[in-house]
């Protein structure tokens, strides 16, 4: 069936217009019937970033190699036929995920600013083995947000400070994928990687209106991408909807290349598609709970689209549970994982850089931003001094005693107790609260679009809690396509997504 708003259907239409929301299965029917290549689809992509990235600063680097890649992929399309569906398909990636081509791989650091990696990241192997375009690197806040304490989410010394489209300057953007959210808002790309350690997908793809997977720990490989907590670590995909998430997700999903690199990650269930799970009657018969004490903590605007999605959740079919406990909510969390995980892991990362690379450990780097404070130290770097002074002392036996007693109480005390308890298929927090529970737990989340708050208020973290806010489904350990049916029934029930209206 012919598609109602191609421009070859309507010739009023044009290609810059129907660009705007349009989802990847559009794009692909465009192309298999010809009107459409994955060149111009670049094209037009890096027309859009031209004329509105100066407003919210999301893109960090093009790739020079983008076009030529799209016209490889275009003939192969021609004489062998697509890939998968993300043939030819324009992606922006995270700026700490490592592409072995022009793109330099630098989590925001004026101090990479010149390291190119040797290899990709395992992810970016599949995504190129499937066909996307890497079309740039997307800015992010500096060291995923491990830096300082003070530091805004979405800076960067090497890119500044990304801004959400909704209202550039005025509405929080989130982090630490901030950009990655942001473009793809925005429309500038479409769809992106991140990654999480705990809220970095969910918290700005929620601020941003827009769909974010935060996946099962292990069921993305980390290798090649540069290490926050490692036992927490996952990269996952940024879409305008489910389907396209979904999609990006079954790409990224699976191990390395080379078993070694994933660092003992393991067998996994990963499904053949998980788009396979999408149904827009998805809500019927789900139970839902809802963790009321989160909810107390609302601002009132915000707690009225709560209450609406709750609203639309029981009226399409769904049994909600309201409310339900988590009794780890309250726990005085260990930073013994941060301690004995961020430092080995990013200096490991960083002993393997090419030698014209001013760093090569966390020490070097802190040495290297006191040399080049005017740049480098708009926020200071007290996180970064406090991790290289503690946790040497920490030894593996402490560690993993710490480690199993933070997993169990986010899953024996929180989100299986409650599961389990109740007998739910997910939880549903509001934006990005319950990440820390779930980036605990090892557990997956998916967001999606629930409304925006017109007036809001300020947090005691001082910003505003007016614009876009997500609802964040929760699930046990790999049930991704639980929540992806959940996901898209709340999706085409509620549609509460719209374009930023400045990028129109």
């Amino acid at each position: 069936m012919e598609q109602k708003n191609s421009p070859v259907n309507n010739p009023v239409l044009d290609w810059s217009k129907w660009i705007i929301e349009a989802d990847i299965a559009s794009m692909q029917a465009e192309m298999a019937r010809g009107p459409l290549t994955s060149v111009q689809l670049v094209q037009l992509y890096l027309e859009r970033i031209g004329r509105h990235d100066n407003v919210i600063n999301a893109v960090l680097e093009l790739n020079p190699d983008a076009l030529e890649t799209a016209g490889q992929l275009d003939q192969e399309r021609l004489v062998t036929g697509p890939r998968s569906s993300l043939h030819g398909i324009p992606l922006l990636v995270k700026d700490n995920i490592d592409t072995a081509d022009q793109l330099h791989t630098s989590a925001g650091s004026i101090a990479l600013a010149n390291s190119f990696a040797s290899a990709d990241a395992a992810v970016i192997s599949r995504l190129r083995d499937a066909g996307a375009v890497i079309l740039g690197k997307a800015n992010m806040t500096e060291w995923a947000n491990f830096m300082a304490p003070g530091m805004w989410a979405g800076y960067s010394s090497r890119g500044g400070l990304v801004l959400n489209p909704y209202g550039p300057g005025e509405l929080f953007v989130g982090g630490s994928s901030s950009g990655s959210a942001a473009s793809v808002a925005a429309n500038l790309v479409a769809a992106a990687v991140g990654t999480e350690t705990s809220g970095s997908i969910i918290g700005p793809a929620s601020q941003n209106s827009v769909v974010g997977i935060k996946p099962t720990a292990g069921l993305v490989s980390m290798a090649g991408i540069i290490p926050g907590i490692s036992s927490q670590d996952t990269a996952g995909p940024l879409a305008r909807t489910v389907a396209d998430a979904a999609l990006l997700l079954g790409a990224m999903a699976g191990p390395a290349a080379s078993p070694a690199a994933d660092q003992g990650t393991g067998q996994v269930p990963v499904p053949a598609d998980y788009t396979a799970f999408l149904d827009p009657q998805g809500l019927q018969g789900m139970r839902i709970g809802i963790p009321g004490a989160v909810y107390q903590e609302l601002h009132p605007d915000v707690l009225e689209i709560m209450n609406g999605a709750i609203a639309t959740l029981a009226a399409n079919g769904a049994v909600i549970i309201d409310p339900v406990e988590l009794p780890c909510l309250n726990s005085d969390w260990s930073p013994v994982m941060l301690q004995y995980e961020f430092k080995r892991g990013l200096n490991q990362y960083l002993s393997g850089l090419a030698g014209h690379v001013p760093v090569h450990s966390l020490s070097e780097l802190i040495k290297y931003n006191l040399e080049h404070s005017d740049k480098a130290l708009k926020y200071g770097q007290g996180t970064l001094e406090w991790l290289e002074q503690s946790g040497d002392g920490i030894t593996e036996e402490q560690y993993l005693k710490e480690l199993q007693i933070s997993r169990g109480l986010a899953r024996e005390q929180g989100i299986d107790y409650a599961i389990s308890r109740h007998q739910l298929d997910a939880l549903m927090f509001p934006g990005f609260h319950g990440t820390d529970i779930a980036a605990r737990a090892g557990y997956p989340l998916i967001t999606v679009p629930a409304g925006y708050a017109a007036e809001g208020g300020v947090t005691p973290g001082g910003y505003t809690t007016k614009g876009p806010h997500g609802v964040t489904f929760c699930g046990t350990a790999f049930s991704e396509p639980v929540l992806i049916r959940i996901a898209s029934g709340f999706e085409q029930a509620a549609q509460r997504r719209y374009p930023p209206r400045l990028f129109s």
